[in-house]
């Protein structure tokens, strides 16, 4: 059976949308070919001129990963998480009728899961909601995500599934400062990737391997990442 690679990423930019509490990331040019030429390296006849950039932004821009740090003060930094926490088996939720603002429920885990035709057992799971389509990159795709609830993801717990990945900046709702879905997290020891991309060419594709490995920051909060997945087609 084929196999097909699936771009989960979000483009980074400068100025591009972030978190309603984060700021946005810095992104231009440091040194130019035609700057670089100034410096007079390679021979004559064949010079050697470079680009560089320069990059200023949180660890939580973009498509990324919490480390338990980020909302546990105890908890592991993301250089100290096990690799293994950030890739494996997983499935796609076809979640496309919660509504931006709306409520992620265990009935709707139940019936995505039915759909999926995978029955969750340590599976990273992967929500797709249709929010980044419709919201991106326009401010509503700051204020607008749907909230995965307390009750699912204890659902998700009790399956073995430490893991989740979302569209848009969270997992809780931006409308309120509860942050009851992050609260939980710390609690349980779970984690999740924000602001996924193009998860609706996972849907009807069962059980895919994901990855979305972070940069090795010392004591970062996450980090992002190059999320993508694996699929048969």
């Amino acid at each position: 059976m084929p196999q097909r690679v699936v771009d989960l990423s979000l483009l980074i930019e400068d100025n591009m949308p972030a978190h309603k509490l984060f700021q946005r990331p810095v992104l231009t040019t440091h040194l130019s070919h035609e700057s670089s030429a100034a410096l007079g390296l390679g021979v004559p006849g064949d010079a050697m001129t470079f680009q560089t950039n320069f990059i200023a932004m949180l660890d939580h821009v973009g498509t990324h990963v919490d480390a338990f740090l980020h909302v546990n003060p105890n908890g592991q930094p993301v250089d100290e998480m096990p690799l293994e926490m950030f890739m494996g088996k997983a499935v796609c939720f076809d979640l496309r009728h919660i509504p931006d603002l709306g409520d992620i429920t265990v009935a709707d885990m139940e019936a995505a899961e039915a759909k999926s035709g995978v029955k969750i057992d340590g599976h990273i799971v992967l929500l797709c909601t249709g929010f980044h389509a419709r919201n991106y990159p326009s401010l509503d795709s700051v204020w607008k995500n749907p909230l995965l609830t307390a009750e699912a993801t204890k659902w998700l717990y009790e399956r073995g599934s430490k893991m989740q990945g979302v569209e848009g900046p969270s997992t809780d709702k931006p409308s309120d400062n509860i942050f009851a879905q992050h609260r939980l997290c710390r609690d349980l020891g779970m984690s999740h990737w924000e602001w996924l991309v193009n998860l609706d060419e996972l849907l009807g594709k069962g059980e895919v391997q994901f990855f979305g490995v972070p940069l090795k920051f010392k004591g970062g909060s996450g980090s992002p990442v190059r999320a993508f997945a694996i699929v048969n087609d």
